[in-house]
């Protein structure tokens, strides 16, 4: 499967002027963040699909409980994230001792950071009886989203190192401590939801543990190969255990912006999908299933982003604006071809895969609510393909974007766009009481708009000048 990909990139490659070495060695980094994510992408898609069997509910709670505790973490996670840029520019400029110094400056932020998140976590609880979801909802969303709240501290630790890993160009290992904690989490969540083998039955709860289980196994994973012999001769691990003021001015300089703007465009994420589920079971139900097929094309494409971030950073410390230059049009080869085949697939194959979430026991609450489920779903499904390839371009100009630094441009641009989408979703679900069809439909416009916005910002040379440049590399 991968040699097929890389064929058909090279085939279309070749009639849009796509430097090939550059195009391989952008496959090379990035199919295995692609393969990462995709993992990541079927853990909760399992545990959703295991949610689906005890009923409708349960599955939107873990679909309501999931967004909110990433939307708790986002602030820090974007800004952690960031390192992969950072140990990507110091990598090109050939400071290599630097690298390591930035997973350091990342674990003192994590400390800093678990407070404040503990704190936004349980104010963000509140708001599930707020939004109006039904109280049985309610009462397993928080169940849900607290148990992942208290685990967040080992996701940011594993992002950080996560970033070391991508931005030094060892995608292999991210891949690999990813895909075996999933290997262990999908399992694991099936014994704790319905317990089997003697283990408790935890339902919606056990789904929570399970993650945080395999989160603390791939962290541990991660710290293997960080504290490796040869790994730690090569990078000077030893020497990196120090505060080194002026990268962690650059990390809160640069990753700031990408943090907030990754808070703010899930704040409004997560309040849209929490009015959209207030239409009732129904809605929620469809938007649960859709957003499950939404994973499977957006969260891959997070890896292609993740390598792109990485290169582009690795060519910006180098000055290396021919590479750089092939880099964009590489990028856009392999994610509008990936996104473009899948947009395919929703269209051709939407009624099966609506099917595949709706079984006997949506039939629960006194009457079938599955003909309403499978038809909103479906409907949603051709939104999805619509959207699809927008969602691959947003990601890709956005990698690039960011590993270039011009992260101040994308947090004020990206946020304004998606509020503003959040008011236009107000006043459609909870002013004029339009119906949740014409809510879906002006989510797609909105994401066709940001995209349009995305592509207008990466063809003008602003953030691309030598001086822009300079700036980024400035540690003071």
């Amino acid at each position: 499967m991968p040699n097929f990909f890389v064929m058909c990139c090279l085939l279309m490659s070749s009639s849009i002027n796509v430097d090939r070495q550059t195009l391989r060695e952008l496959i090379k980094l990035a199919y295995p963040m692609v393969v990462s994510q995709g993992a990541f992408a079927l853990m909760i898609f399992t545990d959703r699909y295991f949610m689906s069997l005890i009923s409708p509910t349960h599955m939107a709670a873990s679909l309501g409980g999931g967004v909110a505790a990433y939307f708790c973490m986002s602030l820090f996670i974007g800004i952690l994230s960031y390192g992969n840029a950072l140990v990507a520019q110091y990598f090109g400029a050939g400071e290599t001792a630097k690298c390591p110094r930035v997973v350091t400056q990342g674990l003192l932020l994590c400390l800093a950071f678990i407070p404040v998140l503990l704190a936004i976590g349980y104010a963000v609880g509140a708001l599930f009886g707020w939004i109006g979801h039904e109280p049985g909802q309610v009462l397993l969303e928080r169940q849900y989203f607290y148990i992942l709240l208290w685990g967040s501290g080992l996701s940011l630790a594993k992002t950080c190192l996560a970033s070391y890993f991508a931005g030094i160009g060892r995608t292999r290992v991210v891949m690999i401590a990813d895909t075996v904690g999933v290997a262990l989490n999908i399992p694991l969540s099936y014994l704790l939801i319905f317990g089997v083998w003697g283990l408790p039955e935890l339902g919606i709860a056990g789904a929570a543990w399970g993650t945080i289980i395999s989160t603390l196994f791939s962290l541990g994973l991660f710290l293997a190969f960080y504290l490796a012999p040869h790994h730690r001769r090569a990078f000077a691990v030893a020497r990196s255990l120090v505060i080194d003021r002026g990268i962690l001015r650059r990390y809160v300089r640069l990753g700031l912006p990408s943090g907030m703007e990754m808070f703010l465009n899930v704040a409004a994420f997560n309040l849209f999908l929490m009015m959209f589920q207030s239409y009732g079971v129904v809605e929620a139900a469809s938007a649960a299933i859709v957003f499950n097929w939404d994973m499977l094309s957006f969260i891959p494409m997070i890896g292609l982003n993740v390598a792109l971030i990485s290169l582009v950073g690795r060519f910006v410390g180098e000055r290396d604006m021919t590479r750089l230059r092939g880099v964009v049009v590489a990028g856009f080869v392999i994610g509008l071809l990936y996104s473009s085949l899948l947009a395919v697939m929703f269209v051709l194959f939407s009624g099966p895969l609506v099917a595949l979430f709706v079984a006997d026991p949506l039939l629960q609450l006194g009457h079938s609510t599955e003909p309403s489920i499978v038809a909103l779903a479906s409907f949603m499904m051709v939104g999805l393909a619509t959207y699809v390839m927008a969602d691959a371009t947003v990601l890709i100009a956005g990698g690039i974007l960011r590993g270039a630094g011009d992260t101040r441009w994308l947090m004020w641009a990206s946020v304004a766009a998606h509020w503003v989408m959040l008011v236009m979703q107000y006043l459609v679900i909870k002013v004029f009481e339009l119906g949740p069809r014409v809510s879906w439909v002006t989510f797609v416009l909105m994401v066709l708009s940001i995209a349009g916005l995305y592509l207008w910002r990466l063809k003008g040379p602003t953030w691309r000048t030598p001086e822009a440049f300079q700036r980024v590399m400035d540690e003071h």
